[in-house]
């Protein structure tokens, strides 16, 4: 069983945010997987399905982003789901916009959601799909920056590149996840 869980923060009001991206891709995920039907449990939003002949289970934790580590702990203990088949979809700074890397462990990159998944869980090998959404060029922009909706012309893309990666979600569930990366990268263009 894998545990997918994207990383936002709750609220219409950061719906369109660039930190709300992982939210995205499990929304995307669901709807494409037919696993609309989100209940809340352990502090987050969770449903159940198969993807590629696997059960899984998708989380969005509800706790506000500082928080995340909670929501997961607790579902991934409910579920007895081992870090190593956990995936954490979540925005990256240092990526340029629409590029993807995945790793798994390491540091959390000043990532506060991940901070707190660390945190939680005690271990850092679960893995790290990380949705570029660009940086700002100033340091102190970052926090209005990621808090921002994407800009019109990145909003025309998003539908596009969220199912490009919810098509082929299932090399991402497999042995050589740098598939999926290679599959989103010579596919997407913009």
């Amino acid at each position: 069983m894998w545990l997918l869980v994207g990383l936002g923060n709750p609220g219409d009001k950061y719906k369109n945010n660039r930190h709300n991206v992982g939210f995205m891709m499990i929304d995307q995920l669901a709807d494409d997987n037919m696993c609309t039907n989100f209940k809340s449990k352990f502090q987050g939003e969770v449903t159940e399905g198969r993807i590629a002949n696997q059960k899984i289970v998708m989380l969005k934790p509800q706790t506000y982003m500082n928080e995340s580590g909670v929501s997961v702990r607790k579902c991934a203990d409910f579920y007895k789901i081992l870090p190593e088949k956990i995936i954490v979809f979540h925005d990256e700074l240092d990526i340029a916009p629409f590029k993807l890397k995945i790793k798994q462990g390491g540091g959390a990159g000043g990532h506060n959601g991940l901070k707190s998944i660390d945190q939680h869980l005690g271990n850092k090998d679960y893995w790290r799909l990380r949705l570029g959404i660009g940086h700002p060029g100033d340091k102190n922009r970052v926090s209005g920056y990621v808090l921002n909706d994407f800009s019109k012309e990145e909003q025309k893309h998003i539908p596009d590149w969220l199912y490009l990666m919810s098509k082929n979600i299932d090399d991402l569930l497999g042995e050589n996840k740098s598939d999926f990366i290679m599959k989103i990268s010579e596919n997407f263009k913009i």
